[in-house]
């Protein structure tokens, strides 16, 4: 989170615990430093251009160490730009907009579940128990052929904005979310709130939270 480029995101590493938060960390560093460098200039091109820069950076990475093969991240990226935001992702990391009682989802899911599963028409209560479930179709440092997904969203006065690893999305339903945003607590409680929620259910996989609210 770095408010004063207007820059917020989520990684979410893998490859072991060394290696996942090392990929996760360069791919960080990696988007912080090309918007600095772009300022109030980054578009969508431009951040499609940065998360391949990360990809290359992440994956040069693992061939130049043995302990760090096959690590990657996934990445999911806002950026203030002329009273929007940017939305860049790859992989599982989501970004949600809640506003008037309404949680929706921005960014869609590099998964098989979601790229393989559902269009074979297996249902949704046999996804979230199929062995696939947790395999990813996309990530930072895997492949050089990246697929980046762009939005952008107009943030009205109000609007939270949740971005968030699968950590919280694997395991609280939406309705619980809405429960968590709708509080009178401040951005932090209702982060806790969530990161709670998660917890309650085992906590299996890390969990990360960044919550915005537009002015």
């Amino acid at each position: 989170v770095v408010p004063a480029i207007g820059l917020y995101l989520v990684a979410d590493g893998m490859g072991g615990a060394q290696a996942g938060e090392h990929a996760s960390r360069l791919a960080a560093a990696t988007i912080q430093q090309a918007v600095q460098q772009n300022g109030k200039t980054m578009d969508a091109d431009g951040l499609v251009v940065a998360f391949g820069r990360a990809n290359q950076n992440v994956m040069n990475a693992a061939a130049s160490n043995p302990e760090m093969e096959g690590m990657g991240t996934t990445l999911v990226v806002a950026v203030e730009n002329d009273g929007d935001l940017l939305i860049a992702s790859v992989g599982d990391s989501r970004v949600y907009t809640f506003e008037n009682g309404t949680l929706q989802a921005i960014t869609e899911d590099q998964t098989w579940v979601n790229e393989v599963g559902r269009r074979l028409g297996i249902d949704e209560e046999n996804l979230k128990n199929h062995p696939m479930r947790h395999v990813l179709t996309m990530a930072i440092g895997v492949s050089d052929n990246l697929r980046v997904h762009t939005h952008r969203i107009h943030p009205t006065p109000g609007m939270v904005i949740l971005l968030c690893s699968d950590g919280l999305h694997g395991v609280v339903s939406e309705e619980e979310m809405k429960n968590a945003l709708s509080s009178e607590e401040s951005l932090e409680g209702k982060s806790k709130a969530l990161i709670a929620l998660a917890r309650s259910r085992g906590g299996p996989d890390n969990i990360t939270t960044v919550l915005l609210r537009a002015a």
